[in-house]
């Protein structure tokens, strides 16, 4: 993996709490080569209080605080969600690392930037977090019957996570994809079709439908790239531009100038 594409991988950390996890995330991601790192939380996350962060101390400099997971993966055009699985109901696709490395690989080829979103040390990503995601990837891991489903250390879990980016890469061949639509399109294009539903009245006829974290799941299965994405939000606004009445009755008119006369002599 060459330098450039890994310099549009970003790490975000969602309601991490424990400063050594911070840090040892950060020093997996120097060992690695890789810089970019984002928080997501609350409150002010102590970050001189990372001592495992080694030789990290650049990455932590130059890690970016967000306030929502909207914020951190705005300019992002591939947002993947890492998970134990467990008993969670999953609304997603599901890949292995193995296979989601290679994935992620390709959107790296086609100049595209990726977010890896991992979650808290207790409870990882809510469902409105993971909302935000295309896809998840899971790490395989040993079932054992004493505990109720296996999962990583944060750290631990970057690491692995980052080194299958820089082992499988080179076996990435470059591909010529128009390039996705990042994130920050995508929630646009989600508020603009939101306001749209609420206009047409679809969201009191059918409310289960259109939690705000489905309207996104929603958009992000439609694989927009950014050629696209501009020709559907012209659409939207168009619709939501006519259900309000705009335009109707000069429309109405020219209509009726356009209709046949008819015999009316």
């Amino acid at each position: 993996m060459v330098r450039e594409e890994m310099d549009r991988v970003v790490v975000v950390l969602v309601r991490a709490r424990n400063p050594n996890n911070i840090g040892a995330v950060a020093r997996a991601m120097h060992d690695f080569g890789f810089r970019h790192l984002r928080i997501v939380n609350e409150y002010a996350v102590p970050f001189e209080s990372a001592r495992s962060a080694v030789d990290a101390s650049a990455v932590l400099a130059g890690a970016e605080v967000f306030a929502s997971v909207g914020e951190a993966v705005a300019d992002c055009t591939l947002v993947v969600g890492t998970t134990a699985v467990g008993e969670r109901v999953l609304q997603h696709p599901l890949h292995a690392l193995a296979d989601a490395g290679g994935k992620i690989g390709s959107e790296l080829a086609g100049e595209g930037r990726v977010a890896m979103l991992f979650g808290s040390e207790k409870t990882g990503l809510s469902n409105d977090e993971l909302s935000y995601c295309h896809w998840l990837l899971t790490i395989p891991m040993e079932e054992q019957e004493e505990i109720r489903h296996p999962s990583m250390n944060l750290g631990q879990a970057v690491a692995v996570c980052l080194y299958e980016l820089v082992r499988g890469r080179s076996a990435v061949a470059a591909g010529g994809a128009d390039e996705v639509a990042s994130a920050g399109e995508v929630e646009r294009l989600t508020a603009l079709l939101t306001e749209v539903l609420e206009a047409t009245g679809y969201t009191k006829r059918h409310p289960a439908n259109c939690d705000e974290g489905q309207v996104r799941r929603l958009v992000l299965r439609m694989g927009l790239t950014a050629s696209d994405a501009p020709i559907w939000m012209g659409i939207l606004r168009q619709v939501l531009w006519k259900v309000r009445g705009g335009g109707s009755d000069v429309e109405g008119k020219g209509v009726k100038t356009q209709l046949p006369s008819g015999n009316d002599s």
